[in-house]
C-alpha cells in the first residue's frame, strides 16, 4: 500500500482501476480504513473499479495509517489529510463515496473544496439523534486501544480530540447543520437505520441539501442490486 507522509503523520492509501476519480471514504469510526470496505453491503472498489480510478486510504491512526495525538485534531484535520492524499495523487476533481463516518467526512471536504468534487454518495452516515454516549464509547474504546503507542498525548489531549469530533450540537458532526442548505455538489443519500447511522440524520440530510436524491431501503440482499445501479447511475450523471 503506498504511503504519503504529511508533517508527522503517514497516510496509506490505494488505488483500484482507471478513469474518473472517486475518493472513497470508508466506515468503521475512528478506525476507518479501506479494508472495511470489504466487510459491507456496498463496497466501492468492486462496484466502481471497472469504470473508475477509486482511492481508498486510512485515515490517521486507523488501519496502517499513524500520527501522534496532539489534541488539537478535528473534523478539519482529517479533511487536510484527504485533500492531501488528493494533491498527492495529482487529483484535481472527483466523486465522493463515504459510509459512517464517510458521511462527516464528505461534508467537510465538500464545505472546505466544494470546487473539486463532482458528486457525493454518501451511505447511513453517523449522526447525533440521542446517542452522544454510544459515540463516546466508541472513541474511548479507540483510545483505549491507541494510547500505550502514544505517550506523547495526556488525558488532556485525548478530551479535546473527543470534544472535538463528538461534542458539538449539529447533527451530522463536521458542518454547521446551517451549511447543509449550502451544498450545491450533486448528492445521493442512502438511509443509516441503527445507533450510530439514525434515520433522522440521513433524513436531514437528503431533505436540507438542494436536489439530493434519497433512497430509503437500500441494504437487504432485495434491494442492494437496485442500490447499486441507482449509485452507478448517479456517479455517471454527474
Amino acid at each position: 500500500m503506498p504511503v504519503l507522509q504529511r508533517d508527522d503523520a503517514t497516510i496509506h492509501y490505494d488505488e483500484h482501476g482507471a478513469g474518473f476519480p472517486v475518493l472513497a471514504l470508508a466506515p468503521g469510526g475512528m478506525r476507518s480504513a479501506g479494508s472495511y470496505w470489504e466487510q459491507v453491503p456496498y463496497n466501492p472498489v468492486k462496484e466502481l473499479a471497472g469504470d473508475y480510478r477509486v482511492v481508498t486510504m486510512d485515515q490517521r491512526n486507523a488501519g496502517s495509517s499513524t500520527a501522534p495525538v496532539t489534541g488539537g485534531e478535528g473534523w478539519r484535520t482529517y479533511a487536510e489529510d484527504q485533500l492531501a492524499v488528493l494533491d498527492h495523487l495529482g487529483i484535481e476533481r472527483c466523486h465522493l463515496v463515504g459510509m459512517c463516518i464517510g458521511g462527516p467526512f464528505i461534508l467537510s471536504l465538500l464545505h472546505t473544496a466544494p470546487d473539486r468534487f463532482a458528486g457525493a454518495v454518501v451511505l447511513q452516515s453517523i449522526g447525533l439523534d440521542a446517542n452522544r454516549d454510544a459515540f463516546r464509547d466508541m472513541f474511548n474504546t479507540w483510545m483505549t486501544e491507541l494510547a500505550p503507542a502514544h505517550s506523547e498525548a495526556d488525558a488532556g489531549a485525548w478530551a479535546a480530540y473527543r470534544s472535538s469530533m463528538y461534542e458539538g450540537e449539529d447533527v451530522l458532526f463536521s458542518v454547521p447543520d446551517s451549511v447543509l442548505p449550502t451544498i450545491t455538489t450533486p448528492m445521493l443519500v442512502l438511509q443509516g437505520n441503527d445507533q450510530y447511522h439514525p434515520r433522522s440524520a440521513s433524513r436531514l440530510l437528503a431533505s436540507s441539501v438542494p436536489g439530493a436524491q434519497f433512497v430509503e431501503r437500500w441494504k437487504e440482499q432485495e434491494h442492494l442490486p437496485a442500490a447499486t445501479a441507482t449509485i452507478a447511475e448517479f456517479l455517471a450523471a454527474s
